[in-house]
């Protein structure tokens, strides 16, 4: 436990660097040593990515499904590893808590909570809820013992609801109730991740997509953290995609090239 402790205190602490983190998403082991082996100074697991090892869609793990992969990660490298916990496998603070709790128990140094209730009728949950289910992560996150860095998740702009004050309030709240970072995937507009950043005292991530703004103009807008969800591994699906329809359709072999850097990283990252 003294380890994951100090590992969640480097997480915390590379969050007030000069720059922003960067913190890339490995969806296996094998992404993890990669990551860490370019120079990467924290990882977080992407639920997107980890549900397609299995063949599955984001969404779909269950929470034992969850915590083991985000085992395997943490255990395949000494870099401080935060961990995509979804909607906390539950709409309960209480159950928030319980998910919290297996994380912390995992080694994890962080974990995000978001507020999307997986419902159609109502995706996003009654802020008042959404602030008790941070503070019930919050507690179990900052009890006596090791610290997990809690991220807290707005999902508004994922879900089709562009209300920027109503993002910010509930980011607000979210600080309230104990969160250590804040975090709106979907923004991409820099005028709107300046008035965000201004609008809070937590450091705050941004998701690395089309359309957002560079690095530098993020770190120039005072943004703290910046990840990038899935899209590596979809990218590594979509280089697999490719090399594919180029053999099945064309019969040539010039992903070769491409391979060859993959085997290369490989040999520098991996051990026997």
């Amino acid at each position: 436990m003294s380890g994951q402790a100090d590992l969640a205190e480097r997480f915390l602490a590379l969050h007030g660097g000069e720059k922003p983190l960067l913190l890339p998403n490995p969806w296996d082991p094998g992404s993890a040593k990669l990551l860490a082996s370019l120079g990467f100074q924290a990882l977080a697991t992407t639920s997107g990515g980890s549900a397609a090892t299995l063949g599955r869609l984001d969404g779909s793990m269950t929470v034992e499904e969850t915590i083991a992969s985000a085992t395997a990660i943490v255990e395949a490298t000494e870099l401080p590893v935060s961990a995509d916990l979804e909607n906390g496998f539950a709409d309960d603070p209480e159950g928030v808590a319980k998910t919290v709790r297996l994380a912390l128990d995992a080694g994890l140094a962080g974990a995000s909570i978001e507020d999307y209730s997986r419902r159609e009728d109502a995706p996003i949950y009654g802020i008042d809820l959404a602030a008790e289910r941070v503070a019930a992560a919050a507690e179990v996150a900052h009890s006596s013992g090791p610290r997990l860095v809690l991220t807290a998740r707005a999902e508004n702009h994922l879900y089709g609801v562009t209300d920027l004050a109503d993002t910010i309030a509930r980011l607000q709240a979210y600080q309230e109730a104990g969160a250590d970072v804040l975090y709106a995937p979907g923004l991409v507009r820099l005028e709107d991740i300046r008035q965000l950043v201004s609008s809070v005292d937590l450091p705050v991530n941004v998701l690395g997509r089309p359309g957002a703004p560079s690095v530098s103009e993020l770190a120039a807008a005072g943004v703290r953290r910046i990840s990038v969800g899935g899209a590596f591994a979809y990218a590594a699906l979509g280089a697999a995609v490719e090399a594919a329809r180029e053999l099945l359709d064309g019969g040539t072999y010039s992903y070769f090239e491409r391979a060859g850097v993959g085997l290369q990283a490989a040999r520098s990252a991996f051990t026997k």
